[in-house]
């Protein structure tokens, strides 16, 4: 950023009695606008006309499909509509905290993407306590939570909130612990430089880097999972139980700000597990060179596209577990987190530092036999998909239009 900030400089008349850190402000402040206007809010409407799609062809059923080629604009016409509807704030409720929580809950997403990284060059701040300030900033989203679980002078919400952060809090130990296993080997808080510590081809992720980052890849998924609420964690919104938890007295677009958080947190989700273990947005030297060689801008093209497969990727995982396994109970979720999640944590953490230790430069053999197990699963799983369609005689549909 900082870059293309100087190749600015070099190309508008810029006042010289200003300071250029101003212009490296005002640089990052539009590009942040951008990326809100341009991605995370499209994305986060195209995510869920993309659930809702997904969860239609789970239940055998057609999902929208009026609105727009196959019911695409959904989730625009869904956003109008809840702008024009009347904005409710019950009598008894506290009116500042009230209108004040949605707004928390969507800067505590927002401000997280600050530190997202699209390519080698396209981040809007590379900070060196990049993933510590993504902890830290995404804390914000459980007060919200929190505060309007209180302000709504609801019971149903009140539980909500309160179940949200008992749910938070313990599920951020374990994310800290994952975390730190991947801080531990590439040494740096930046989530440039733990993306520059990985390679391009899988045997070189820190997924495979040695038993240990294996098992804390699925911590960190399941942890992230809680924290984001969703399926089968999503307990503090229970409809079946709350209503709709925190956000039963909500409407129009204070009641959008809470599933507009959660859908664009299933892209942090992904994007925040690519970069620590899927090796980012790293592509092979040779199609670098090759990209380099035929323009400047399409290595970064390249970059930016693989990242987006792979959190992509991740995100369809997502949808697939929320409308699969059913939610758990409050008492499941605590002792999945505090006997296993925790412990196991705890040693994977000491057990990377420990390898580290025995193995200061890794064991390829180690990370090649990690891969090709992980190849024979995936390949076993879809047999198995295979082999139960087949027995159930049922008729696929691999068009994705209807």
């Amino acid at each position: 950023m900082q870059q293309f900030a100087n190749w600015l400089l070099t190309k508008i008349p810029y006042p010289a009695f200003l300071p250029t850190e101003y212009l490296y402000i005002g640089v990052q402040l539009i590009f942040a606008l951008l990326m809100l206007m341009l991605f995370v809010a499209p994305f986060a409407g195209i995510i869920s006309w993309v659930e809702r799609r997904v969860a239609a062809r789970m239940m055998d059923r057609v999902g929208p499909n009026r609105v727009g080629p196959q019911g695409f604009l959904q989730w625009l016409a869904d956003g109008i509509k809840s702008l024009l509807k009347e904005d409710i704030i019950p009598t008894n409720a506290d009116p500042i905290l009230f209108r004040l929580a949605p707004y928390l809950v969507f800067i505590g997403m927002f401000v997280a993407f600050v530190v997202v990284p699209f390519s080698s060059k396209l981040i809007i701040a590379d900070l060196n306590i990049g993933i510590f300030y993504l902890i830290a900033v995404t804390s914000i989203v459980t007060v919200g939570i929190m505060m309007s679980g209180w302000a709504s002078n609801n019971k149903y919400s009140l539980l909500g909130g309160m179940r949200s952060a008992a749910q938070i809090v313990s599920y951020e130990i374990p994310t800290g612990l994952a975390i730190l296993v991947i801080v531990l080997l590439s040494g740096s808080l930046s989530m440039q430089e733990i993306i520059a510590a990985q390679g391009a081809y899988p045997w070189e992720w820190f997924l495979f880097s040695n038993p240990f980052t294996a098992m804390t890849f699925f911590i960190l998924f399941i942890s992230a999972l809680a924290e984001g609420n969703r399926a089968p964690f999503d307990i503090p919104e229970a409809e079946s139980e709350l209503v709709s938890g925190y956000s039963t007295e909500y409407s129009g677009m204070r009641f959008v700000f809470f599933y507009f958080e959660e859908w664009a947190n299933i892209y942090l989700i992904a994007a925040v597990g690519t970069a620590l273990f899927l090796g980012g947005w790293q592509i092979p030297p040779a199609v670098r060179q090759w990209g380099a060689a035929t323009h400047f801008i399409l290595p970064h093209l390249l970059e930016f596209l693989t990242f987006f497969i792979k959190a992509i990727a991740i995100v369809f995982v997502v949808i697939w577990i929320r409308w699969t396994l059913p939610r758990v109970r409050v008492d499941q979720l605590m002792i999945l987190c505090w006997k296993y999640l925790l412990p196991f944590g705890f040693a994977c953490a000491l057990g990377t530092a420990l390898w580290m230790v025995l193995f200061p430069k890794g064991v390829p053999l180690v990370s090649y036999t990690l891969f090709g197990g992980a190849v024979v699963t995936g390949g076993y799983f879809f047999y198995r998909v295979w082999y139960q369609l087949k027995a159930a005689n049922v008729r696929v549909h691999l068009n994705p239009f209807v």
